[in-house]
């Protein structure tokens, strides 16, 4: 079966039409819609494009992947398109956490979107995390401090942009940059930025345009591939004490 033929059918359910109601909303014949998901008969290229303005997924998608292993919530919005966003679940239909590599963090940014690139990574099962869409990813370099070179940080899937809470840490994909792993902050009174900041502050903020974030996900917890030493673990709860308590060491040095 070619996936254009389960894609058609398997939308159409997912959206609770029957195949007569299907075809009336693409002014279709009934038989039509019968032929394409039975495999007797490909779409042309015109009745492609309707599924795709109805279903608001490239056609590409819709031709080249299965999309019944994605999840009917596994869409995310790209401009005013609906782009595929892989799910992948076990036996149990259990959410897996996929592992991006350190050596393939930068093929990221253009195999997001791919359900090829996602279904190749390795996953893993934490049954402590909440619920929600988790991957895990690489960090590299000490802009995070205490999170080491080498960590993974595993995150959560953020819908809608809107959802960023200020001050939280955060994974974010962008056009230009790739992935970083920043401290967000909203800006008062700007609606078309996010700062991004460093915990180490000798990494200056920088502010990054909203339409330019193509995925966000909120830190879940961190993985450490590298044992702490004792002086290092101390020095590292000082700092977090600090930050949390927004307190500055040059006016303590005042008091």
């Amino acid at each position: 079966m070619k996936p254009i033929q389960a894609n058609i059918k398997h939308l159409r359910t997912l959206k609770k039409l029957s195949q007569e109601r299907f075809a009336d909303e693409l002014n279709w014949s009934r038989s039509m819609v019968g032929s394409y998901e039975e495999g007797r008969s490909e779409p042309p290229i015109d009745r492609l494009i309707d599924l795709s303005n109805f279903f608001d997924i490239p056609i590409d998608i819709l031709v080249k992947n299965d999309l019944r292993k994605a999840k009917n919530t596994s869409f995310i919005e790209v401009g005013n398109k609906r782009v595929l966003f892989p799910v992948t679940v076990n036996e149990d239909n259990e959410d897996l956490i996929e592992i991006i590599p350190a050596k393939a963090s930068a093929g990221y940014l253009s195999g997001y979107d791919d359900p090829e690139y996602i279904e190749q990574l390795q996953k893993i099962k934490l049954p402590f995390l909440p619920t929600g869409t988790h991957r895990a990813f690489p960090i590299k370099g000490d802009s995070m401090l205490p999170v080491k070179d080498g960590a993974f940080i595993v995150a959560k899937f953020v819908d809608d942009i809107r959802d960023v809470k200020n001050g939280r840490t955060y994974i974010i994909l962008t056009k230009d940059d790739g992935l970083v792993y920043k401290r967000i902050y909203i800006p008062e009174g700007d609606i078309s930025n996010l700062l991004l900041s460093s915990d180490n502050k000798t990494y200056q903020p920088y502010l990054i345009p909203r339409e330019n974030i193509l995925e966000i996900w909120e830190f879940t917890c961190c993985i450490n591939t590298q044992e702490y030493d004792e002086k290092e673990l101390k020095l590292s709860s000082i700092m977090m004490l600090f930050q949390e308590l927004k307190v500055e060491l040059e006016a303590v040095k005042r008091m």
